[in-house]
């Protein structure tokens, strides 16, 4: 019994050691130069941050230049932001992902058809939506997407 227990305690330290980001002599050289912002405080900061930026960078190196220039977009478009505006987006992103899965799908496949629809169809879409109340708004997302709607650039009736 007490060498199974001390081959489990064992075997957990290894599995936890193996999980743990790498301290700053660990990283490659090319893992060092993405990071090289964080380069000091790097064995300081908590293993949360640590692997946060770790997954950031590797998830930065796999993108295309095309990928990486949006990302840079998005992310000049945030900055610009008020904080009020980016309070805003933030509890839209959370309530979007507090949705039950099929109703994230249809929300998903909504924005795909309205992105595909040519550009003044888009701007005629947007003022009708300005122009409901609030109450014609909570019914229209509350409505299937029609069959006519199915296929973007599909005249609506």
């Amino acid at each position: 019994m007490r060498i199974k227990s001390l081959l489990l305690v064992t075997s957990l330290l290894v599995v936890m050691s193996v999980q743990a980001e790498p301290v700053w002599q660990d990283l490659s050289k090319d893992e060092q130069s993405a990071l090289a912002l964080y380069a000091k405080r790097w064995n300081e900061m908590d293993e949360d941050k640590r692997s946060h930026l770790y997954l950031d960078m590797q998830r930065w190196q796999k993108m295309t230049p095309e990928q990486r220039w949006q990302t840079r977009q998005r992310f000049q478009h945030w900055r610009e932001m008020s904080p009020e505006q980016q309070t805003e987006i933030k509890n839209r992103y959370e309530q979007f992902h507090r949705l039950p899965a099929d109703e994230q799908a249809e929300m998903r496949h909504r924005q795909q058809w309205f992105r595909e629809l040519p550009k003044e169809q888009q701007e005629k879409l947007r003022q009708r939506w300005q122009s409901m109340t609030v109450e014609q708004r909570q019914q229209s997302r509350q409505k299937p997407m029609r069959p006519q709607m199915g296929q973007p650039g599909e005249q609506e009736e």
